[in-house]
């Protein structure tokens, strides 16, 4: 595959079967990038598994922190690694030596290792690399969209109330396409 550049319908795949995500490399500072990742899919309801070697035993966000891939008690269907790209090959042949394999490996934005890459994708698992999965979320459930971001149109008028609490977006169905 060609990881360049990824067909919407593959990333919309991926998020539309995925329900238990282990992120590598989570951090248990609220201000950091993987913290606010994390947050943002379990609140879209995924299953969220942190995985950090220095946080096992406690918990983020009220999940409990394993210290590897191979301490989770359950099936795994993405993991998401927040480490730098040296660090990924370890973590991609821990994924493929599971016993109940994910089916995905997502490499988080700036992380790009095309060795890791073919070793999981001969292992039959798919490949995301250097994309953020909560902003690919965002974006093609149209949530980016809703105050003008992403949608070429800047205006001072005052975005509409969406209600109250977090507004859901669904990423089910394919943009229909308006020929009429």
């Amino acid at each position: 595959m060609n990881h360049d550049s990824y067909p919407d319908s593959y990333i919309r795949g991926i998020l539309n079967t995925a329900k238990t995500i282990a992120m590598v490399g989570i951090s248990p500072k609220d201000n950091r990038p993987s913290y606010f990742a994390f947050k943002y899919l379990m609140e879209r309801g995924y299953r969220m598994i942190p995985i950090n070697p220095g946080q096992a035993g406690k918990s983020i966000l009220g999940q409990k922190v394993y210290a590897r891939l191979s301490d989770v008690p359950e099936p795994i269907d993405m993991v998401d690694i927040f480490r730098a790209s040296e660090h990924v090959l370890p973590v991609v042949k821990e994924a493929v030596a599971l016993s109940s394999r994910p089916k995905v490996i997502w490499m988080q934005l700036m992380v790009r290792n095309d060795e890791a890459a073919k070793l999981a994708e001969d292992a039959g698992l798919k490949v995301v690399m250097n994309r953020c999965p909560k902003i690919e979320y965002g974006r093609l459930s149209s949530e980016i969209s809703w105050m003008g971001v992403n949608s070429r149109t800047l205006s001072s008028r005052r975005a509409q109330n969406l209600g109250s609490g977090v507004q859901r977006m669904r990423l089910n169905s394919e943009p229909k396409d308006d020929k009429s």
